[in-house]
C-alpha cells in the first residue's frame, strides 16, 4: 500500500515526536496536546501575515481522522485562508509518519481563527497584504 502524500510544495509549519507524557496509557495521543500543536502551527502562518501578535479566539471546526501513537513524527500544514479587518482563518492539516512502518497518515484538521492584537492588548487593524 503506497503513503499518503501530505500537502504538496508545502513546509510544515510545526514539527515534533509524540512523546509518552503526551499519552493516555494506551498510548495514544491526547486530542488536547494535538490540537494545541495546531494552533502554535496555525500562529505562525497568522503571525506572518499579522506581521505582530495574534490570539486565538476560535476553533471552527475540528475533525480527528485516526490515532496518533507515542513516537509517532507530526507535522501540522498551515495555509492562511482568509484575512478580514482584523481577523485571520487559518486551515491546518496534521500528518504523521508513523514510527513503526513509515506510513503516512493524515490524522486531523481543524479550522484556527485569530485576531491580530496591538501593544494595548486589544484588536488592531491588519495591515495591506
Amino acid at each position: 500500500m503506497p503513503s499518503a502524500v501530505p500537502p504538496a510544495g508545502r513546509e510544515p509549519a510545526l514539527r515534533t515526536i509524540a512523546m509518552p507524557a503526551d499519552a493516555n496509557p494506551n498510548g495514544d495521543i491526547f486530542g488536547g496536546w494535538l490540537m494545541a500543536q495546531m494552533d502554535l502551527a496555525g500562529s505562525v502562518e497568522a503571525v506572518r501575515r499579522a506581521r505582530g501578535r495574534v490570539a486565538t479566539v476560535a476553533v471552527d471546526a475540528m475533525s480527528f481522522h485516526r490515532p496518533v501513537f507515542i513516537g509517532d513524527l507530526v507535522s501540522c500544514y498551515a495555509r492562511l485562508v482568509r484575512s478580514g479587518r482584523t481577523s485571520l482563518t487559518v486551515d491546518v492539516e496534521t500528518w504523521v509518519e508513523r514510527r513503526a512502518d513509515g506510513a503516512r497518515e493524515k490524522v486531523t484538521e481543524g479550522v484556527f481563527t485569530y485576531v491580530a492584537i496591538g501593544a494595548d492588548g486589544r484588536p488592531r487593524a491588519l495591515a495591506p497584504p
